[in-house]
């Protein structure tokens, strides 16, 4: 009896530790949500005989806002590299925590001087924008200026930022106060490059300032101009052909360079103070934010959108520094998405960034309730076949109007696409379509996608 009361006792506790896992099992694991699509339907078997989806990792969610359905979804709840789908989270930063104008100098007036903080706009002497409210108040004021860095608290390149990227455009160092894009441009018109420092003319230099800080590349196996990291030097390389290029490089910030390139903007002495910005310190503005929300989806454009955060913590008088906002922003309007997002940058090109498909989705949800009309919000996105980086993709093959509006994220081995897709009966559908690391070319990965897209779109 007693060996029949043991084994009763071991199969109870075998049974309970078994409930328990389970249990455990389901607690660590969020569901995936249910798709409204059969297994069997075309839609599904296009994902599931994909050989271009199967190489590679492939996340996607297709949601009807009205219907509050997720219509079909695969690997929803997993975590991709997104690229610049995480310029969607800056623009929401922007749309929650920015005015209709983008705070561009903090100042104040002490007797003959003017002390000024940068907020990290970005629109100042920028080539896109040719606003010069900044210029003209700094030019037209008649009080020795002073420039303070003191609130600037951050590193000039973003976590988990390829360290070789930095002399490359979309890399632009992030700064307090930015001039130019914090770029300088290069153009160069049939002329030799041996010539070059004999024949300045022929290689013209924005801003000017920078006209002295070029010299000719010692061996000729490096890039045509490269400048170090921690520097401001400028080297080019000469070649025996005659060669036309237009180049930009960005350049290194440091306090003493802005003290000087504002001083030889100006045309009048600047000067670098170390003070902390007091609470009594005025606020100009300068672009509309819909204007540089608009430049930094549409081209994806990696400086606007790392300088937006530092604006956003200028309006929320923080120190410019990436992590606070982003923190921010987390705990603040982001608490409620279906999985945290591992945010890292404004721009996306950190590795270190990592969101799913379905917190996408709602982020989209999110992004679209900040609008009356969506035919403002779609202004400002890239359209298919129409704008922006999808200008050449995604075209409606009726040749009528676009039918995707949404933002790529392009790293090596990732392509991203999250946004909205008008199908032929009038339904506007949220979709994030997530893929990470293919070794094909991105475009054979596009071409897969636009299948899907396109048959969503005749569909649905």
């Amino acid at each position: 009896m007693k060996s029949i009361h043991f084994k009763s006792f071991f199969i109870t506790v075998l049974t309970v530790f078994g409930i328990v896992a389970c249990q455990s099992s389901q607690n660590l694991t969020q569901p995936e949500a249910k798709s409204t699509v059969s297994a069997l339907s075309p839609l599904a078997v296009m994902f599931d005989t994909s050989t271009v989806f199967s190489s590679n990792i492939t996340g996607f969610a297709l949601y009807d806002p009205v219907e509050d359905s997720m219509i079909y979804a695969q690997h929803e709840a997993n975590y991709f590299t997104p690229a610049s789908n995480t310029k969607l989270f800056t623009f929401y930063t922007g749309l929650k925590v920015l005015p209709d104008s983008l705070p561009a100098l903090e100042y104040i007036i002490r007797g003959d001087s003017l002390i000024i903080w940068g907020t990290g706009d970005p629109s100042f002497l920028h080539p896109e924008f040719g606003v010069d409210t900044i210029y003209d108040f700094l030019k037209n004021s008649n009080r020795e200026i002073y420039y303070s860095d003191a609130h600037f608290n951050d590193k000039r390149l973003g976590p988990g930022w390829a360290w070789d990227d930095y002399n490359y455009y979309y890399s632009a160092e992030k700064s307090p106060f930015p001039m130019y894009g914090n770029m300088v441009h290069f153009e160069v018109q049939e002329v030799e490059i041996q010539e070059l420092a004999k024949t300045d003319e022929e290689f013209a230099i924005s801003p000017g300032y920078f006209r002295s800080y070029i010299s000719e590349m010692p061996e000729a196996d490096g890039p045509l101009l490269y400048r170090d990291v921690d520097e401001n030097s400028f080297e080019y390389k000469p070649e025996a052909d005659t060669i036309t290029y237009t180049i930009a490089k960005p350049y290194h910030y440091t306090p003493e360079l802005i003290v000087n390139l504002l001083a030889d903007t100006l045309n009048k002495p600047v000067r670098y103070i170390e003070m902390e910005k007091p609470d009594s310190a005025r606020m100009l503005y300068s672009i509309p934010s819909d204007t540089a929300y608009k430049r930094m989806l549409q081209p994806s454009d990696n400086f606007i959108a790392e300088q937006l955060l530092y604006v956003a913590a200028s309006q929320l008088d923080m120190p410019l520094q990436t992590s606070r906002v982003i923190e921010y922003m987390k705990k603040n309007y982001l608490a409620d998405l279906p999985d945290e997002p591992q945010w890292a940058d404004g721009s996306g090109l950190s590795r270190y960034n990592l969101f799913t498909p379905r917190s996408m989705i709602r982020l989209l949800e999110k992004i679209s309730a900040e609008f009356t009309y969506d035919e403002n919000l779609f202004a400002l996105l890239p359209a298919g076949g129409e704008s922006g980086t999808i200008s050449n993709l995604y075209a409606n093959r009726d040749g009528g109007s676009p039918y995707v509006f949404a933002k790529t994220g392009t790293l090596s081995n990732n392509h991203c696409l999250t946004g909205f897709l008008i199908t032929k009966t009038g339904r506007t559908l949220l979709f994030s379509f997530m893929n990470n690391h293919y070794v094909t070319p991105t475009s054979v990965v596009q071409d897969e996608m636009e299948k899907i897209l396109w048959y969503i779109h005749e569909n649905f």
